[in-house]
């Protein structure tokens, strides 16, 4: 246990992603019976019909492709932010059921993520970093035993000693159009560098499967002026070579 580094896995996602969103388009604007559609579609190429719609600004049908995705090596700090994007689903790995308590003859610490800035600062500062979360260990550990060592009923306040460094896990599903959404603010140069690396490489994971929902997707500043204004991080032409080559 100790320093984590993140993971994404694409768990599952909307079979025929694509062929589904056009096929919800489509009924919008036609006549004809969901069999009738869903033969056609079955046997053509969307990718023309699903520029258009997205150009045009018709995204409801990209609602009904949703993904799913395990994460690991983030921290509750991340956490906090994620869930602020309400259209979507999360479980989260409990800091109440799951013991964060060491095994002292191991000298096992919890595991934490270590700000890449921290790290830059060089090996000295890395490790006075790593020895504040031991020290933290020590802390949890001592609130565990004076509360009992009683499993849950010992950790939902031991943790409270724990910082916004601790790894968690989860498990996150979104629908396409909350993932444009998703990216195009965490993706930004602005976004906070750890939600911003988990939402680059979530976005390369889902253009391998839907490529043409996606293919704009990212910060505002791919498709037209940067939003943030006299905030902007001035590296539009940076941006785009990044994201052109998910």
């Amino acid at each position: 246990m100790g320093a984590s580094s993140l993971s994404v896995l694409l768990l599952r996602f909307t079979p025929g992603p694509e062929e589904l969103v056009a096929m919800g388009a489509k009924l919008c604007y036609s006549a004809a019976g969901i069999g009738d559609l869903r033969q056609g579609i079955e046997h053509r190429d969307q990718s023309g019909f699903l520029k258009h719609i997205l150009a045009s600004g018709h995204l409801s049908p990209i609602e009904h492709a949703s993904f799913t995705f395990g994460i690991e090596g983030v921290s509750r700090s991340l956490l906090a932010q994620i869930t602020r994007h309400r259209i979507a689903s999360f479980s989260v790995k409990s800091q109440r059921y799951v013991s964060e308590v060491s095994d002292k003859r191991e000298d096992k610490v919890f595991n934490y993520i270590i700000p890449p800035r921290i790290r830059d600062l060089g090996p000295e500062q890395v490790r006075r970093f790593e020895s504040q979360m031991r020290q933290i260990q020590e802390w949890y550990d001592y609130w565990v035993e004076q509360l009992g060592n009683k499993g849950e009923s010992s950790n939902e306040d031991a943790r409270f000693v724990l910082p916004n460094a601790s790894e968690t896990k989860m498990v996150v599903t979104m629908n396409a159009r909350e993932l444009l959404h998703f990216f195009s603010l965490r993706c930004c140069n602005r976004a906070q560098w750890e939600i911003r690396a988990l939402a680059t490489e979530m976005l390369r994971l889902v253009k391998a499967v839907a490529p043409v929902i996606f293919k704009d997707a990212g910060p505002d500043c791919l498709s037209g002026k940067c939003p943030e204004g006299k905030m902007s991080c001035g590296k539009s032409e940076e941006v785009r070579k990044k994201f052109s080559s998910l």
